[in-house]
């Protein structure tokens, strides 16, 4: 006997949402950014084929982590840079800081967006200027997810505040440094989440 799955051809956004384990929202923007192949009804609803969405899911699982154990000690810190010298950068400095915490990369908006739904971390680190979505699009949209529980994000990019203001301004809540980062100032402020984080588990 065939599984559900197998005897699916096309699916909706909503079961979609349930096999990439997202929101229905994140699969309206990988929609709408055309990293899904779907298209609309005469009714104005999405259908989807479900080969796309377990090709886009093999695609992303492939650079994400596993996903963490409800009962793993310390904070989950998810850097979103692009450029892979600014990752083994980050990787070197952050990991040598004896944080307690578990470091995750994602080289683009739209693979965080992912990442994001199925670990749900504490720390968020985004870069703005990337393909595709960009770190503004990618805050906004998780800022926007009611169903997300509060992380501490932070930008890290290269633009300063004027630039950063006529784009929109940094979000509120939301944390900038600016490259090259002062990693003084970023490993008391990593420091400061993972003791938020830790006080908050108790």
């Amino acid at each position: 006997m065939k599984s559900a799955i197998q005897t699916e051809e096309v699916c909706t956004t909503q079961r979609a949402a349930e096999l990439l384990g997202i929101s229905v929202s994140t699969v309206q923007q990988l929609v709408e950014a055309g990293e899904i192949e779907a298209w609309k009804t005469k009714g104005g609803h999405r259908r989807i084929p479900l080969a796309a969405v377990m090709a886009y899911k093999l695609q992303a699982g492939t650079e994400l982590m596993p996903a963490r154990p409800p009962t793993e000690a310390g904070a989950a810190i998810l850097i979103v840079e692009d450029n892979p010298m600014q990752r083994q950068l980050y990787q070197k400095q952050i990991g040598s800081w004896e944080l307690g915490a578990t470091l995750g990369f994602c080289d683009n908006g739209y693979q965080a967006l992912l990442e994001v739904a199925r670990r749900q971390p504490d720390i968020l680190l985004v870069d703005i200027m990337m393909e595709g979505m960009d770190g503004y699009e990618l805050i906004n949209t998780l800022l926007a997810d009611s169903h997300l529980r509060p992380m501490h994000i932070a930008i890290l990019s290269g633009l300063d505040r004027a630039a950063l203001q006529q784009r929109g301004g940094v979000p509120r809540g939301v944390v900038f440094f600016q490259k090259p980062v002062n990693y003084d100032e970023l490993r008391g402020y990593l420091r400061a989440c993972c003791a938020q984080v830790a006080r908050d588990a108790k």
